[in-house]
């Protein structure tokens, strides 16, 4: 198992968002966390990241329990993070934004691997362009491949495909297909849009206010599911 969520409580001052949440991620594959808006699924994102407390329970990385863990060493033992939003940054450049990734990188090495842009090769031919210049899926693009300049293990993607062209969630679509196909990544996909959940994705959890109402294989997300929990 490479990340198992064991009865995590979170809290936003005197609000409860998370409860007693227990999740499993496997080596490998691409883990769905699906659920209508405000449900803790970003706040379960952030929670992973450290970015957020939690009140208690345990998050299990590798065997490795990392509730304590501070944030910026959760890079560090291969942890990626897209952010709902991308959050590059905007006055820098594309390659400034990929060597910031790389600066994480856990192996030590200096420039932005070759496989970056074998995956989005337009990161290459705008590399001197500023972030804040891209169209939204080329921000989407370069905050991927920022944070694959870490080389993860588990990486986390929030919302990928909001608001971005079609062409670019298709490419987006294979990137994640390659890298748990190929790579063997284990990919958590925090996603709104059903059909590209069910083309990418190999599990999923359904939450509703901050606890798992329902998850299996992605084959298994009947209708029922869908109309209870996730339909506005």
């Amino acid at each position: 198992m490479m990340l198992k969520i064991d009865k995590v409580n979170q809290y936003y001052g005197q609000s409860h968002t998370l409860w007693d949440l227990s999740l499993e991620f496997k080596k490998g594959r691409c883990t769905c966390v699906m659920g209508r808006n405000g449900v803790g699924k970003t706040t379960l994102s952030k929670a992973i990241m450290g970015l957020l407390p939690i009140k208690d329970g345990a998050l299990m990385y590798d065997g490795q329990d990392i509730s304590k863990l501070p944030d910026h060493k959760r890079a560090s033992i291969a942890i990626g993070y897209v952010p709902q939003g991308r959050e590059i940054f905007s006055q820098l450049t594309v390659l400034e934004n990929l060597q910031i990734g790389v600066l994480a990188n856990r192996h030590g090495i200096k420039k932005v691997p070759d496989k970056i842009y074998d995956l989005f090769p337009v990161l290459k031919d705008m590399g001197h362009r500023k972030g804040g210049d891209l169209s939204g899926g080329q921000q989407q693009q370069l905050a991927i491949g920022r944070a694959l300049c870490i080389d993860p293990n588990f990486l986390i993607l929030d919302e990928p495909s909001e608001g971005i062209q079609p062409n670019i969630v298709a490419q987006i679509g294979e990137v994640i297909d390659y890298l748990t196909k190929e790579e063997k990544m284990t990919v958590m996909l925090v996603e709104q849009k059903l059909p590209f959940a069910r083309r990418h994705g190999d599990d999923f959890y359904v939450l509703d206010r901050g606890s798992v109402v329902a998850n299996g294989e992605i084959k298994d997300l009947s209708d029922d599911i869908i109309t209870k929990y996730m339909s506005v």
